[in-house]
This record gives structure tokens, sequence and C-alpha cells, in this order.
């Protein structure tokens, strides 16, 4: 084993860097040959066609089964002529990852006769076998049947010679089983409730879109090193060794020089993702060895989701032939930062305004308040269930460590802009003041937010929602994470809240205030409501944990307890409202939640025990017999027992520090198994999940101390794995 970890190292840090051919056309001349978009669809469908398919993207209009014979024989046409021989439905499963099933356009007719096909009916519906897909007790495992329909929202592609078509995911019996279905009810259900706000601002609003800019982390491993890793091969993270002397405390690999193999590899998978019209933006070092970031422009939510996930198997892919892994694991190495998946959330009305930036005249940046104070109520309202959308045991790993946010939800909008929101809440208010000078101290606090805004609006990287100037950015989302279902619960929050808002304005017009009267008045109880979720300072610090305690903000680091609020009163009558999640898949949500978590830290479980007992223990004993025939051997050559004890000694107290920590190994990893065995018999999904959290998940923790003291203990030539220093530095 210690050959197969040296010959790994050899290999990995004498890697030269894979060579590939960089196209010479433009980034704008490749951007999207691999999309059926637009102007595909113009040269391929006929008017009638056409227009359809963009009446169902623009306006959710339903396209007839005729249409869609015809929209299908031009998309078929157009991925042949793309190289495609076969085709899938693509879709995003409770699992995690994406799912798709190839089928040959290529079929045989009368006299065997040979010819590709594709009709209407292949590309509207198909009927994947759903048996082994997570689905939370909505279907029995014998029963296999379940659909995916068509999303036109969200354009085809073809990806190494299949067309993939985007999909939703449901049951025989309309229930959802994946991530995109409830995500895009949620954007349907917000983009009516901003619209019927936006109109008191313009009337001419007819539609208001959800937009995503994700920045996307992640870690690169040699695949050598990888190999040599069993832990990182079967769990994705390292669930032993001991810190580098050196990793990330000077933070000189953060925006530092690319190293030159990493460097090939982001420009392949980045060409790529432009074939697929996924506009990658930014590359970058990330804080700790090894990490790196990607970040594309933004996009109408659905469509980035659906990128989101379609880069992160493109990334892997490509890693692969660069001789890498990719880890998109939230804590793949311990005391050095974990990988977020920050998710940038915009609002944007179909008249081309941002509705979280201010603009150049107090109405605009009336309309700008309303929108922002909505949000901050609503993300307090529903502080709980946000926590639960980011809420897994990977996640668990990384909330409240190195460059996370705790897990406390807050949100920070900077001190300049909360002291002008408290100066609105009180001042408009004095009795002493005549309702025209309330009305001119109104329009001259509004009409200066540009210009705070320009200057004054910070960033704090211990906030887990923050206001970044035109948007608010969700850092608690995990790397491995699919960004629809924080968006679909914030998206879901944020249609309620404006409901409310709305009514509520409504009802003071009825009492005859005028329009702008009642909307500052609304404005001033959201401004007060804030205050609770408002928050500035450092979200590490043990003063805040006291004061959100306080304000009753839920503090929710463990992952189980996080699951349970996909199930509370409040979840239910939110996802209820709006038609995103019935009971029956908010409860399925939960079981599926709990599920995975169960399997992942069993999986762990299992892999350490393997490790610990077949691995470390073995190297450990032969090392400590080289200490126990040292001390013999000086026993034979110093008679005198008191030079014996003197020259012996250390390597005494060694040899103890060795039975200390391989006894507690040995005996913890035999309790941990028994905890396992005792978890399993237990039915109930939810109750064996805390086991696990509370029973075995600890072990590893124990497990692992040991055998990172022994790896500063045992001769390095002797250690079986590959250590810290050899896996976070690429050469």
């Amino acid at each position: 084993m210690p050959q197969l970890r040296f010959s790994a190292v050899e290999e990995a840090f004498s890697r030269p860097t894979v060579q590939f051919e960089i196209p010479k056309e433009k980034i704008s001349e490749i951007f999207g040959i691999n999309v059926f978009d637009r102007k595909k669809m113009q040269q391929y469908l006929s008017k009638d066609a056409y227009e359809s398919v963009i009446n169902a993207i623009d306006k959710g209009s339903r396209i007839e089964r005729k249409v869609a014979s015809q929209i299908a024989a031009g998309m078929k046409a157009w991925a042949i002529d793309r190289g495609a021989t076969h085709y899938t439905h693509w879709f995003h499963p409770l699992n995690g990852s994406t799912a798709q099933k190839h089928d040959a356009f290529f079929t045989t007719g009368a006299e065997n006769q040979a010819f590709e096909t594709f009709s209407g009916d292949l590309l509207v519906q198909q009927e994947p076998d759903a048996s082994s897909f997570p689905s939370g007790g909505i279907r029995n495992t014998f029963e296999a049947r379940g659909y995916t329909a068509w999303d036109p929202s969200s354009p085809a592609f073809v990806l190494e010679q299949t067309l993939c078509i985007p999909t939703i995911f449901v049951s025989y019996t309309g229930e959802a089983l994946d991530f995109k279905t409830p995500h895009l009810k949620s954007l349907m259900a917000l983009d009516k409730a901003a619209t019927e706000v936006c109109k008191y601002f313009d009337k001419d609003v007819k539609k208001v879109v959800s937009n995503l800019g994700w920045e996307q982390e992640y870690f690169l491993v040699d695949e050598a090193l990888h190999k040599a890793r069993p832990d990182l091969a079967l769990t994705g993270r390292t669930i032993m060794g001991h810190a580098a002397a050196k990793d990330q405390q000077l933070a000189d690999h953060y925006f530092g020089a690319i190293p030159d193999r990493v460097e090939r590899f982001m420009k392949h998978f980045e060409i790529e993702c432009y074939k697929l019209g996924i506009p990658v933006k930014t590359r970058h070092n990330e804080v700790a060895p090894n990490q790196f970031e990607c970040a594309p422009i933004f996009e109408e939510a659905n469509l980035a989701a659906d990128h989101n996930q379609l880069i992160m198997s493109v990334m892997d892919k490509i890693a692969r032939k660069h001789k890498f892994r990719v880890l998109f694991h939230e804590k793949p190495f311990k005391d050095v930062n974990g990988s977020g998946k920050h998710c940038n959330w915009s609002l944007m009305t179909d008249t081309g305004v941002n509705l979280f930036s201010p603009g150049g005249t107090p109405k605009n940046n009336l309309q700008f308040l309303t929108f922002l104070l909505n949000t901050l109520n609503a993300v307090n309202k529903h502080a709980a269930l946000l926590l639960g959308s980011i809420a897994s045991e990977a996640n668990s790993h990384r909330l409240g460590a190195n460059e996370a946010p705790p897990g406390i939800m807050s949100v920070f909008i900077g001190k300049t802009l909360s002291k002008v929101l408290d100066e609105l809440q009180e001042k408009v208010h004095d009795k002493k003041m005549t309702p025209d000078e309330k009305s001119e101290l109104k329009l001259e606090v509004v009409g200066k937010i540009p210009e705070i805004l320009l200057d004054n609006t910070d960033r704090n990287r211990t906030s887990p929602f923050a206001f970044t100037g035109n948007r608010f950015e969700f850092r608690a989302v995990g790397s491995s994470a699919n960004c629809a279902s924080p968006m679909t619960v914030l998206n879901a929050a944020m249609a309620q809240q404006l409901t409310k808002f709305k009514s509520d304005v409504d009802k003071l017009i009825e009492k005859g205030i005028k329009k702008d009267e009642a909307i500052f008045q609304c404005i001033r109880k959201l401004i007060i409501a804030s205050k609770n979720i408002r928050f500035e300072g450092n979200g590490y610090s043990k003063e805040w944990v006291i004061e959100a305690e306080k304000r009753k903000l839920p503090n929710i680091s463990e992952a189980t307890t996080a699951f349970k609020t996909f199930i509370s009163p409040s979840a239910k009558k939110l996802m209820n409202e709006f038609y995103v999640f019935s009971d029956r898949e908010l409860q399925a949500r939960f079981e599926i939640k709990n599920e995975i978590f169960i399997k992942k830290v069993q999986i762990e479980s299992r892999v350490l025990a393997d490790l610990a007992i077949n691995h470390i223990v073995p190297t450990v004993l032969a090392y400590q017999n080289v200490l126990i025939n040292n001390v013999k051997g000086i026993k034979d050559l110093f008679a005198d027992e008191r030079e014996f004890d003197a020259l012996a000694k250390p390597q005494l107290q060694t040899i103890k520090k060795i039975s200390v920590h391989l006894k507690n190994i040995r005996e913890k990893v035999k309790e941990m198994v028994e905890k396992r065995k005792e978890a399993n018999k237990i039915q109930e999904a939810d109750k064996k999940a805390k086991a696990y959290s509370f029973s075995v998940k600890p072990y590893l923790e124990e497990i692992r101390y040991h055998i990172d003291k022994l790896e500063l203990i045992v001769d390095n030539q002797m250690w079986p794995l590959p250590k810290y220093r050899e896996l976070l530095f690429i050469r």
C-alpha cells in the first residue's frame, strides 16, 4: 500500500500538461452552436411552429400535439446536422444528479428498411422507469411508471452526439419527482405577484423574470492521488488526514496565478460550455489550495439552474481527460475552506428594469425600496425553511466554518442603507411635520438612495443572505446542491410576501388614501418588521448567537433538524397557497432528505471502518514493531539499566502513545458498527436519520482524531494514504 501512495504521488507530481486544440474562432462565433435556440428554430421550423414555441416560452401557452410533430421534425433535422444519433429526455431527479435514457433516431420499417424518426409524442412526453429514483413514499418500489414532459423554456442541446431535451419528471399520479417542476411553479407565482406590485409604478410591466447568477466553487485533485484515496473515491471527501503545515494561512492561492494544468482544463471545459450556450464569464483560484471557482453571466433562473447542473457534468468529464478529478463536496478537506454555490438572485421586468436597482427618479427608488423590503420580510418569515432548502449532510460540514456563513439566517444590507431605512421610518411620522413637509422629506430620503448605494454598500462574508448593490446573494447554498431547491423556496416566499403587500396597499387605497402614501405606510411597517432579520456584524461571533436567540431567529446547524422545516405548518401553507408543493410532495422531500443523509453517513462509516482496521492499524502495528525491535536492540547493547532507560525512553513513550491510539481506534470502530446496527433497525426514516446523526456520525470525528495523530507519528515511508501536503498542491 505505501508503494501505491508513492507511485501515485510520483505520477501526479511529474504529470505533464494535457494538450488539446483551442478553437481559432472567437467565443462569440462558437457560443451556442450546440443549442436549439431561437435563431436555429427560425431556420428549422415553420413560422407557425416557431411562433408556437416562442409563445410557450414567453407566455406559458400550450403547444398543440400537431404543432409538436412539426417542432420535433425540425429539432431532429437540426440535431442530425450537428452529428446527433440519439435523443434523450434530460431531467433532474431528487438524487441530486441529472438523468437521461438514450434512444436512437434510427428505426426500421417494412422489409427492414432503416430510417431516422422522431415524433411530436416522443418530444413532448416519455415514460422512463421511475422505480429506482427517490420518491419519498410517493410510489411503491414495485411501481415503475414515471413521466418526463418537455420544458420548452429551456432549449434543447446536443451533447456528445445526443439530443438532450430538458424536461420535468413526475410520478404516475402527477406528483413532482424532480427539482424543476416546483421551481417552474414558484417562478410563475413570483412573476404574477411581482407584476401586480410593479403596476403601482409602471402599468406597462407585463412580466417579471427571476434571474440567477451562480458562483460554482470546486476542488481539483490529481487522478492518481484520487485513486490512492478510497475515501475520496467513495465519499467525495477525506474522512481522515492531518492538516498540512502550510495550506491557506498565507492566502497566497487566492486570486493567484492559475497552475498551467488547471488553466488548460479550465479553457477546455469553458469551450465546451460556450458551445452549449452556457455564458461562463469568470474563473479564478479560491482561498484553499486546489480550490477554484467559475461563474457565468446572469440568466433566467430556470435556464441558469439547468446550466449549473450541466456544467457540473461537463466539468467532471473534461477533468478526467486532463487526469483530474473534480470534487463538488462541500468540505472535502478538513480545516480549509469548504465549497459553496453562491446564488445571486435578482428580479427583472420585461421593460428592462432591475427591481433591486434604484433609479433616477423618486418613483423608481420607491419601487426599489418596495422590493428590497418585501425581500427582507420574506426571508424573515421563512428563514427556517430557507435553511432547510440548503441543508444536507455534506453542507453541514461547511456551514459556520472558514469562509462559510453560520447556520443562522440573517440579511446584510449595509449600515448606510439601514440608516436610510431608519430615517425613513422615524421622520416621516413626526407629528410636528405638515403633510407637505413629510412628502418633501420622503422624496429627499428616497432620492439619495442611488448615491448612497454607489459607494457604501459593502459585502459581509459571514452573512448567509446579503444585498450586494443590485441583487441578493444567498451564500449558504452548498457546492453540490441543485440551485432550484433554494430558489424554489425563495421565489415562493417572495410571491407570498408581495401578494400580502399588494393586499395591504389596496386596503388603504380603498379607504381613500393616495397610492404613494399607502405604499409609504406599508413600507414603514416593513422597515420595522425587517429589523429582526437585519444584521451588519460578524456572523461568527458568540455575541451574534446570543442576539439571534433573543430575536428568535432559527439557528439550525444540524441537518436532520433542518429537514423538518419542509413539513412545518408554515411551509405547507406557503407551498399550498401557490401550488408549488402539495403536502404529499413536501412529506416526500422530507423523507428523501433523511434517506440520503442516512446513506451518506452509512457509507462514510463503512469506508472509515475498512480503512482504519485494514489499512491504518496494520501499518501502525508494523511501525510499532520497528520501534519495539529498536528498543530490544538498545537493551542488548546497553546492559546498564539507567543508560538503557535514558536512551530508550523516547521510543517507549512513542510505543505507549501508539498503543493508546490503536486501542481507541479499535474500540471506537467496534462501537460505531454497533451503533450503526442499532440505527438500521429503526423503520421511520426521520428517526433513523437522527440516530445516524447523533449516535453514528460523532464516531467519524473521534476515530479520525486518533488516526490523524498517528499520521504524525508513523514513519512517512510506511503511511499508506496520500497526505494533505500531497493532495492539496497541484504541480
